[in-house]
């Protein structure tokens, strides 16, 4: 019987991919591998953004290679998760930065679910 896939795991893989299937602790540990890959790559080469403008361009020249091995060893929807969260984060970082300097003071907040400090 020929398929589309040559075999049981090349089935599975996909279907980790699309998000049809949960991945094992495994395949997490591959993808996550993959993704820290992907980012040494972008570290290396100044890039944040790698889904937009510059950003994607210069990714998409000196980091395609990792970029793929991302693609192929994480579902779809945790690689762009990954790529919006490096700049989320990057971001944050940046405002957390430019609040200390600014000496801003610190505001602890609660939640209503939150009990109160004693």
């Amino acid at each position: 019987m020929f398929g589309f896939f040559s075999s049981q795991e090349d089935k599975r893989k996909e279907e980790v991919r699309t998000g049809a299937r949960a991945p094992d602790r495994s395949e997490r540990r591959l993808c996550w591998d993959a993704r820290d890959n992907f980012y040494k790559c972008l570290d290396k080469h100044e890039v944040i953004d790698s889904l937009n403008g510059k950003g994607k361009a210069t990714a998409d020249k000196h980091c395609a290679q990792e970029d793929v091995a991302f693609n192929d060893n994480c579902a779809t929807a945790w690689v762009t998760y990954f790529k919006k969260y490096r700049v989320a984060d990057y971001q944050k970082k940046i405002t957390l930065e430019r609040l200390k300097h600014e000496n801003a003071s610190k505001v602890d907040m609660q939640g209503p679910g939150d009990s109160p400090a004693r």
